[in-house]
């Protein structure tokens, strides 16, 4: 008898699109959630359509507006996965860096990226103890950045760390000028 059975839900656990959800669970919350009040919104204002409402149009817009958060949520998710396998790649290649681990402590989703990353690499648990000695916990959700200053979120350079993980600025300039 072998000494481990592959059952399909073991290799659904192992596969890509598990490890795309496990290297960003946040992002993908958020979107599931958005998506879900805009489909709901949008079925609100389609009822109320025949009546010609103001409501309907205001529904309307609502439902963009979610719709919306969905897609930047769902793109930041992705983002997170890019940098899973970044930081995955690193730490097989190089081992232990606590450096790689400074680098991504002041957000949440990038902490949850960088955890599964060591996870699979097996120093799940060094990068649990070093986050912890730093004073995250479970319900710091909010990057420290914004906490600092709320509207961090529409800074060019809040937004091109968080779509574009490992990139430098003089790297997006070069990209942008060929």
């Amino acid at each position: 008898m072998p000494e481990t059975i592959r059952t399909p839900l073991s290799r659904l656990a192992n596969s890509k699109a598990a490890r795309y959800f496990r290297a960003s669970p946040l992002p993908h919350a958020t979107a599931s959630a958005s998506l879900a009040i805009a489909v709901a919104l949008a079925m609100w204002a389609l009822d109320l359509q025949p009546t010609d409402s103001p409501w309907t149009t205001i529904l309307g817009i609502k439902a963009i507006g979610w719709l919306g958060l969905a897609g930047i949520a769902l793109m930041d998710g992705f983002s997170r996965y890019r940098e899973y396998r970044r930081i995955k790649h690193m730490l097989s290649s190089r081992g232990w860096n606590r450096r790689i681990f400074l680098l991504v402590a002041g957000s949440r989703c990038q902490r949850d990226a960088a955890m599964q990353a060591a996870h699979e690499t097996g120093l799940g648990q060094r990068a649990q103890n070093l986050f912890r000695t730093m004073g995250y916990r479970w319900y710091h959700l909010l990057p420290d950045a914004v906490l600092r200053n709320p509207l961090m979120f529409f800074h060019p350079r809040f937004l091109r760390n968080s779509f574009l993980p490992g990139k430098s600025l003089t790297q997006a300039r070069r990209n942008v000028s060929t």
